[in-house]
């Protein structure tokens, strides 16, 4: 039997996300595309810190955000990496059982931030703050946008990875998927963790 058809309980090896040369290449060329994502919100957070301070005739940051709102969101989000921490842990224990439970809540939480997201938008929106009012608007809206929808797409991601392991297992080829769906989740996780200071701390104690 090959080591790609070892089934959790079985012989699988330790670290088993980089036991063949395509895991290791799948880890490697998942590294490369992060590098790229920074490249990316970087340039969004060039833009956002350009233009923050341009509102002629909407609502400033300072009026709109509500920061109760937004720590329980960072709360949930930074909560939702540890148990991506756990799912991982779980994978180098060769425990299928706990990857998928750790990864659902996961999922769950990372379902609790977007539906805030939504709210706070929404609340934004009845304020005046629409993406086209103002440069601020429009650059708020772009990067914390474009981070709630790589936040959606790690949810698609991994909800899709818990059905499949229910037919495939855990193994030496299904293994690396995990490891890599993690890596992502940590990074929007980070990047919330530099909006959260850069957009809203900054922009609340004004200019």
């Amino acid at each position: 039997m090959s080591a790609a058809h070892h089934e959790v309980g079985g012989a699988l090896p330790p670290h088993a996300e980089t036991a063949t040369l395509e895991g290791k290449n799948k880890v490697m060329g998942f590294w490369l595309f992060l590098g790229g994502e920074c490249v990316l919100f970087g340039s969004l957070f060039a833009s956002f810190i350009a233009l923050r301070n341009q509102v002629p005739d909407g609502p400033t940051a300072q009026h709109l955000f509500v920061m109760s709102t937004v720590a329980l969101s960072t709360f949930i989000l930074l909560t939702s990496s540890l148990t991506s921490v756990f799912a991982t842990m779980a994978l180098h224990r060769n425990n299928l059982k706990q990857v998928q439970l750790w990864l659902a809540v996961t999922v769950l939480l990372g379902l609790g931030f977007l539906g805030l997201e939504i709210y706070e938008f929404v609340e934004y929106v009845h304020e005046g703050h629409t993406f086209s009012k103002s440069a601020f608007a429009t650059s708020f809206y772009t990067l914390v946008g474009f981070h709630g929808a790589h936040v959606a797409f790690g949810v698609l991601w991994i909800t899709l990875l818990i059905i499949s392991s229910m037919k495939k297992g855990l193994t030496v080829v299904t293994a690396p998927k995990f490891y890599v769906a993690g890596l992502y989740w940590h990074f929007i996780d980070v990047v919330w963790v530099f909006i959260f200071t850069v957009v809203y701390l900054m922009g609340k104690v004004g200019p």
